[in-house]
């Protein structure tokens, strides 16, 4: 399935919904399984998040917002350390990043994995123990391999010949040794959108085990001396509900981890198995928790180690958007409603918000699905079929495709979207000149900015031509 270049406007579903969009009973009623663990509607109608009311939020900080609820990330990173207990944990920075974060994480015990300087700068910001740092990237740049060996950080994950080259030469002039594992291709595509699917031959990332090139790199780091062969690492994708991906991907893996060892003699320590675990955006999808994610993923790799007669290694995974993803939303006020008139007589209502493409940018890039709910009170009306639509000059900017909403939905309203955590804030962009809104932090009932809002002065401070 490839994206239409206009976004969702182009998306299969007609004017009465998706065939998984059923209408709500009561429209004012939250679905559990989309929303953080404090996420609840008070008896006035408002979405009340970490004891904070989303009213009060947006009065004090304005919108549109990203809401981050504390207790409900540290809450699932502490369920990942807990299910995977044999496994090492690393929280994949890219979903979402800040210093803030970095610090839950490491007092979760869970490890880091980043995939640029800038997510590296982030992590060493927030004083992170280096050696509990990833560094992934298909084209690491000679000063961010720099950094990471001059900061020390615990395993970098190599992709191309060019890099190993590259490393050997920079941890020589350094007198260093290169803790290394190599990202490979194991031919898995999985289950989700083209762009997210990481596995199959035809794409950017890794070293290919069908080819040959994976043995191939991993023998050359293994004889040099300036390099520390740690593993072999592999990632199908994203979004993935499905353990099957998982299982041909481990046994290919695990195939060439023992050949290594029968034909070059090397026992790697560790193995990876990478992330991409999905997570409920609306009520079409059922997400697998940790525990039953550790028991399957844990039977995989003991049978496929046992079937090639090689000890088992030391097993990491890396969640990112299962821990951030549920854990926030994002808050929006109502600027103006639409009614369409459609084919048949019927029609649909345009709700235009104060954000869009330029803070969720996956309706229109991946053809996502998300719900929403209306936030700032209770109504008695009709669920009426909405699509929740932001400000930028662009047809395909949409946030929520298709949803029910109360029919009086009006101007100064207050829509909030469920699962905006991963991938959201980290895509987000200033199209239009449109400056980024801020991440604030709810806990016990009050609120902290944990990244600022962007001003139309942050802006003008990159255009160079501003003071001409």
């Amino acid at each position: 399935m490839r994206a239409h270049e206009a976004g969702a406007l182009h998306a299969q579903a007609g004017h009465r919904g998706p065939a998984w969009l059923s209408t709500p009973r009561d429209v004012n009623d939250l679905v559990p399984q989309l929303w953080s663990s404090t996420a609840k509607k008070s008896a006035e109608g408002s979405l009340v998040i970490g004891g904070v009311d989303l009213r009060d939020l947006v009065a004090e900080h304005g919108s549109p917002a990203y809401v981050l609820d504390e207790d409900d990330f540290r809450a699932r990173a502490r369920a990942f350390k807990h299910a995977f207990k044999d496994f090492d944990v690393y929280y994949a920075g890219k979903a979402f990043l800040s210093t803030t974060i970095v610090r839950w994480v490491m007092e979760e015990g869970l490890n880091l994995d980043v995939c640029s300087g800038g997510e590296l700068a982030v992590a060493l910001r927030a004083g992170a123990d280096p050696k509990r740092l990833g560094f992934h990237g298909n084209n690491k740049s000679e000063r961010e391999l720099v950094r990471a060996l001059e900061a020390g950080v615990g395993r970098i994950i190599v992709d191309s010949e060019y890099e190993i080259s590259r490393l050997i030469e920079l941890a020589r002039e350094r007198k260093t040794t290169a803790p290394v594992m190599i990202r490979v291709t194991a031919g898995v595509e999985a289950h989700t959108h083209e762009y997210i699917a990481t596995a199959h031959e035809d794409q950017k990332f890794g070293f290919s085990i069908t080819s040959g090139a994976a043995f191939e790199a991993v023998a050359r780091v293994n004889e040099a001396p300036e390099l520390e062969l740690l593993g072999l690492h592999s990632h199908i994708g994203s979004q993935i509900f499905d353990s099957s991906g998982f299982e041909v991907a481990a046994k290919r893996v695990i195939a060439l981890h023992a050949r290594v060892s029968d034909e070059l003699g090397v026992d790697m320590p560790d193995l990876d198995l990478g992330g991409g675990f999905g997570i409920a955006y609306t009520t079409q999808d059922d997400p697998s928790d940790p525990a039953q994610l550790a028991t399957e993923l844990g039977k995989i790799v003991e049978h496929e180690c046992r079937a090639f007669e090689v000890e088992v290694p030391k097993v990491s995974i890396e969640p990112g958007r299962a821990i951030v993803g549920p854990a926030m939303c994002t808050v929006y006020s109502v600027g103006t409603v639409k009614e369409v008139e459609l084919d048949y007589g019927a029609s649909r209502s345009y709700v235009s918000v104060d954000g869009g493409m330029s803070d969720n940018i996956r309706t229109a890039l991946y053809d996502a699905d998300y719900s929403c709910t209306l936030a700032n009170r209770y109504s008695d009306s009709e669920p009426s079929l909405a699509r929740v639509v932001g400000k930028h000059c662009e047809s395909g900017d949409i946030v929520v495709k298709d949803e029910f909403l109360p029919s009086d939905v009006r101007p100064g309203d207050l829509i909030a979207v469920p699962g905006t955590g991963a991938y959201c804030r980290s895509m987000a962009s200033n199209y239009n000149h449109v400056p980024r809104p801020p991440v604030i932090a709810v806990k016990d009932g009050r609120t902290r900015v944990v990244v600022r809002r962007e001003t139309e002065d942050d802006l003008l401070l990159l255009d160079m031509g501003a003071e001409e």
